[in-house]
């Protein structure tokens, strides 16, 4: 009796356990799965990044099946490896053309659905700063806090700084015989090139007053496509030229020597610092420099240095 009252006793701890149990290993079960599910795009791009092909592809199986090292190659295959772009004389006319073909066909990638986030946040930034341009120029038309800066970053001593930091660069690189050095100011030349072609075009079409051409208590609303003083938009404010080319020679120079933790710092300050000069001075409204800057670095970082 005392065995059958202890079997019975079990079977009942037995049925109130079970529900519990299974219970647990179904929870268990679901947030494995959600793990195992979330985790698939980061196991996946760290496959990627390591170099082994996708699970259950093709060249999955290839790698895991036993190999013979003396085996070629299957036909018609190839071997990519990413190398810096060449920078030469020789090859600095059809780099020009190969970059002015990727900035004006790059609303047909837009099209295709490519670069949506990045621009839109340039082309949202560039319209805040229009709205804001009429309430914060006239600050710095009255201002006289900058009269000491702008006596030292003038136009002219911007420009040359643009212009003479490839120049010296090349001239020191051809006395070091340095060839890396040498195709570092050469991608600086071409990406300025690059710029100066944009920044013709976009002021020839929206023929935007400089702020100088206003009075310092005028109205800074209603400026673009007023200006006409040159069909080619010369002595027009959008965009701003300084501020496109120092950010393209700046990316330049930060991406090719980045090994080197001070010279993005220095790069990007020295032309944020002319950029800025550039409202200070009159020259131009924020959004004129805003939209410069973005101008200059994307196509340095994404036409000119390219892998």
């Amino acid at each position: 009796m005392g065995l059958s009252i202890d079997f019975r006793r079990l079977k009942g701890m037995c049925r109130v356990v079970r529900p519990a149990v299974s219970s647990r290993c179904r929870g268990l079960t679901i947030f494995g799965f959600l793990v195992l599910c979330l985790a698939q795009p980061a196991l996946a791009r760290a496959r990627q990044a390591a170099g082994i092909p996708p699970l259950g592809s093709d060249q999955d199986a290839a790698s895991q099946a036993p190999q013979d090292r003396s085996a070629p190659p299957p036909a018609g295959s190839e071997t990519t490896v990413a190398t810096p772009r060449e920078a030469t004389w020789r090859k600095l006319p059809g780099n020009f053309l190969h970059d002015q073909k990727d900035m004006w066909l790059f609303p047909v990638k837009l099209a295709e659905g490519h670069h949506w986030l990045p621009t839109a946040l340039v082309v949202g930034g560039t319209a805040a700063f229009i709205a804001s341009d009429p309430e914060t120029m006239p600050h710095f038309r009255q201002t006289t806090a900058f009269h000491g800066f702008n006596r030292v970053f003038t136009s002219t001593v911007s420009g040359g700084i643009i212009a003479a930091v490839p120049a010296t660069f090349y001239a020191a690189s051809l006395i070091r015989k340095n060839s890396y050095d040498q195709g570092t100011a050469l991608l600086a030349g071409e990406a300025v090139v690059d710029d100066a072609v944009l920044m013709v075009v976009v002021k020839s079409i929206t023929q935007r007053l400089r702020p100088t051409d206003i009075a310092a208590s005028g109205n800074y609303s209603d400026t673009f496509f007023q200006s006409g003083k040159s069909p080619i938009g010369k002595g027009t404010s959008f965009p701003s030229g300084h501020a496109l080319m120092s950010f393209s020679v700046a990316t330049v120079f930060a991406r090719r020597y980045r090994q080197h933790r001070w010279v993005p710092f220095v790069a990007y300050g020295l032309a944020s610092v002319i950029s800025f000069s550039r409202v200070t001075t009159g020259a131009h409204f924020p959004s004129d420099v805003f939209i410069g800057a973005a101008l200059g670095y994307v196509i340095a970082r994404y036409d000119v240095v390219r892998q």
